[in-house]
């Protein structure tokens, strides 16, 4: 096959540089305010606009609330958050977290962003924080966490009358950036003006270098009051103002302290996403030490498996893994824990060859994962392949329980071992946690993220959860194998030497819940090398160990994430169709990060801040179709003919 994946850079094609400057020849319009003898020119036009016609140092520092949330339209280079994140971390308090919120059609690349930030040494820290997890955008929402989590960024590629509708958290102050409304007409589009009047309150503000007629009077039809002030350089007026209609807007309480059930990398990753919140948070372990389950395997891949044709899954698999890659740089885990070494799936059957010819017709970002022939994924990988195959540049290895423990190395995370829960009891606004040794804790939420053993608790009994048997198998390097430089993909696994070993995984039984080690599994997996390479079959004749573990499945292969319903009392009384979401038997502060099967050390992570911003009201990391698609109760609901349901709970 001579195509390749589609990675072409569209803003490269319509982007220009003059003067050192973005100009978009799409729009016929800067990025910023530009001026030969003034290369900060942008910066201050931004600190006028938008951080002070929103007074927003005032605002912040003598900021009362836990968070503050800033919406803008047309992320660009980035300017304006730059901007907006300096200011944060020099005036807003310490426990505060800000939320920004932005949406981009056509996003520069990161060569670009280091481009045109280059410009403003003066942005350079949070320059440099921003770009480090800046890379491989793909359609949908991308989640960026900075400063400890005290700044959250939340970026829709996009077009933005399709992510204005995604946005549920009520919004502070707008930033109405983008290109002039007479040259990108779309974007100011009446629905920009109804979607700010649903998402604003009594205190929200807007700011906007435009003064065009028709912003004006949309914003003044929607609520807003509107003011002019002098334009900055060489635009004569602005505009700026504050919502004058009454809007109810309810806001999360959150809750103050979290108990966690289960210590693998979905509880973990659970703690992780409520302490950086502020959220004490008390993680149950039923095991001496945490990752003893199926996170207790030396070694898992990071990738995504994506689908010939899009759908629910391969959105899912794809955001989790970027966000995953996003995580780990945040956490700083390195080699020996971590090894992105690049991961080449092969196309090593006929099924195999379809599906990846028709991913790489896709418009994937090249970041993200090309095509290459059989020679160009041999020099890749360090070992003669036959097959051509998929190419994901950041994937690779890491060590499951080291990724656990990093994610509980924070001060607002208690570990307790040897802790199993026995049962959940509500007494009036807080949870008891009973477990066998006879303890009792008391917290104002509980998540349940014990995979299988969720089963054991009764809220959570209800659950289509099922074991799933998998053995992996450590291998001794041999000198022909020793030269792997890539994680192979076939049906299974091949790492790199690691330490002197490869690991090779891993078998797949929905039949079989026992945990003996068998040869036969070895073998298994083993076998699997000659689908790889010729130089790898050797390995057969070296000394073998397994490890088996049970993962957690559910019957369509999606986790389940969220708030759990009262299963026994939803049954015994059916709600009558036109019941709202609202209106159903909830258990108040309970839910549930389960389900993960093969694609925990990805999927868990996103779904733990999924989780995490429900649980506090926090903007969703997600698109809304894809949390109505792992939702908690999606087969409950669906069971008792109230399947519209699912997509009402957000």
């Amino acid at each position: 096959m001579s195509t390749t994946v589609k990675n072409q850079d569209k803003t490269s094609q319509t982007l220009d540089w003059r003067d050192g400057q973005p100009y978009s020849l799409r729009f016929q319009d800067v990025y910023f305010s530009t001026s030969a003898d003034n290369p900060q020119q942008g910066l201050l036009e931004t600190d006028y606009v938008f951080l002070k016609h929103n007074q927003l140092a005032q605002r912040w520092q003598h900021l009362s609330q836990p968070s503050f949330t800033i919406a803008e339209t047309g992320f660009g280079t980035g300017l304006n958050f730059l901007c907006a994140c300096q200011l944060w971390l020099s005036t807003a308090p310490s426990t505060a977290s800000l939320h920004f919120i932005s949406s981009e059609k056509y996003p520069l690349t990161l060569a670009q962003m280091q481009q045109a930030h280059a410009i403003w040494s003066d942005l350079a820290n949070v320059s440099q924080a921003l770009l480090a997890q800046y890379s491989a955008l793909s359609e949908g929402v991308h989640r960026f966490s900075l400063f400890s989590g005290r700044i959250v960024f939340t970026l829709h590629i996009g077009d933005i009358q399709s992510c204005l509708p995604e946005i549920q958290t009520p919004v502070d102050a707008w930033f109405l950036d983008g290109f002039a409304p007479a040259k990108n007409p779309e974007m100011w589009a009446p629905a920009l003006f109804t979607h700010m009047a649903r998402l604003s309150h009594n205190t929200t503000t807007f700011a906007t270098f435009t003064s065009a007629g028709v912003v004006r009077r949309a914003l003044i039809a929607h609520g807003f009051a509107v003011n002019k002030a002098t334009g900055y350089g060489k635009k004569r007026e602005m505009l700026y103002g504050h919502f004058s209609s009454e809007n109810t807007l309810k806001a999360n309480p959150s809750p103050n302290t979290v108990a966690i059930i289960g210590g693998g990398i979905a509880g973990c990753a659970t703690a992780y996403a409520l302490a950086n919140r502020g959220i004490k948070v008390t993680l149950l372990e039923r095991h001496a030490t945490v990752a003893q389950e199926a996170s207790g395997n030396p070694v898992g891949v990071l990738y995504p498996r994506l689908a010939a044709n899009p759908n629910t899954a391969d959105a899912i698999a794809l955001s989790s893994y970027l966000y995953t890659l996003r995580l780990l740089t945040q956490l700083g885990l390195e080699h020996p824990d971590l090894g992105r070494c690049g991961l080449l799936q092969l196309a090593f059957n006929t099924r195999e060859t379809a599906r990846i010819e028709a991913i790489a017709k896709r418009d994937l970002d090249s970041e993200i994962g090309r095509y290459v022939d059989a020679s160009e994924a041999s020099a890749l990988a360090g070992v003669p392949l036959s097959h051509a195959g998929l190419y994901f540049p950041n994937a690779g290895w890491i060590s499951p329980q080291a990724f656990c423990r990093t994610l509980l190395q924070h001060t607002n995370i208690t570990v307790l071992t040897q802790a199993c829960v026995a049962q959940l009891t509500k007494q009036q606004l807080e949870w008891q946690i009973h477990t066998q040794q006879g303890q009792t804790l008391s917290a104002d939420a509980v998540v349940i993220a014990n995979a299988n053993e969720a089963l054991q608790l009764a809220p959570a009994a209800h659950l289509p959860i099922s074991a799933v048997r998998g053995q992996m198998t450590t291998v001794s390097a041999n000198p022909q194998s020793a030269s792997l430089k890539t994680v192979l993909c076939t049906e299974g696994y091949l790492t790199p030497a690691i330490q002197g070993s490869h690991c090779v995984g891993a078998t797949f039984d929905n039949q079989d819940t026992s945990l003996d080690i068998r040869e036969a599994d070895n073998l298994s997996n083993i076998d699997m090398l000659a689908h790889m390479s010729p130089q790898l079959v050797g390995l057969k004749h070296q000394p073998l160990q397994g490890r088996a573990a049970l993962r957690c499945a559910t019957p369509d292969y999606l986790p389940l994430v969220g708030q759990l319903l009262n299963a026994t009392a939803l049954t015994a009384s059916p709600p009558k169709h036109k019941t709202s979401a609202q209106d159903l038997p909830w258990h108040s502060g309970l839910y549930v990060n389960v389900g993960h099967g093969t694609k925990g050390l990805t999927t868990a992570p996103l779904c733990a801040e999924l989780l995490a911003s429900r649980l506090v009201g926090d903007p969703l990391p997600v698109a809304l179709s894809l949390a109505h698609a792992i939702d908690a109760n999606r087969f409950l609901l669906k069971t008792l003919g109230l399947k519209r349901l699912v997509n009402l709970n957000v």
